[in-house]
């Protein structure tokens, strides 16, 4: 996390839990970084990476696995987000994005790090007052587009 900050960047986490689950989260793990609430789904939704799981598998999870997906978000939409990492500038633009439905892989460390560098790179020979065409929407290609 201290490359990141190095760099500029701030490492921010967003989780389907709600706020009073993320606190108890925080407290136990001793946290370093900013873990945000998405427990309505809308921004997971936003970027195309929300999934509905089925009545089958909420039971499975509740009584196999013993996550309770209610009572963890508060509510009952039965839906988690498939994981995701995304570098975004300042002005909202996706440089990068990293997403795998197999929740047991994950983007190498080392690969963040370096998107990281390239877009302080890419960020620092940009001349101030100076618009850069960037290519791209600025989306990640399974996200729909974002309503203002």
């Amino acid at each position: 996390m201290d490359e990141f900050a190095q760099l500029g960047f701030q490492v921010v986490a967003v989780s389907p839990d709600s706020p009073d689950r993320l606190k108890q989260t925080i407290d136990r793990h001793q946290l370093s970084f900013r873990l945000l609430s998405d427990s309505d789904m809308q921004l997971s939704r936003r970027l195309g990476i929300a999934f509905q799981l089925d009545d089958a598998t909420v039971l499975k999870y509740k009584n196999e696995y013993k996550i309770d997906l209610e009572g963890a978000s508060g509510l009952t939409h039965h839906q988690l987000p498939v994981p995701a990492v995304f570098v975004v500038d300042q002005s909202g633009l996706v440089h990068f994005a990293y997403v795998n439905v197999n929740f047991k892989i994950r983007v190498d460390p080392e690969v963040l790090l370096a998107a990281a560098k390239a877009l302080r790179k890419q960020n620092s020979a940009d001349k101030p007052g100076t618009k850069v065409k960037r290519s791209g929407p600025g989306r990640p290609p399974f996200a729909p587009p974002l309503s203002k």
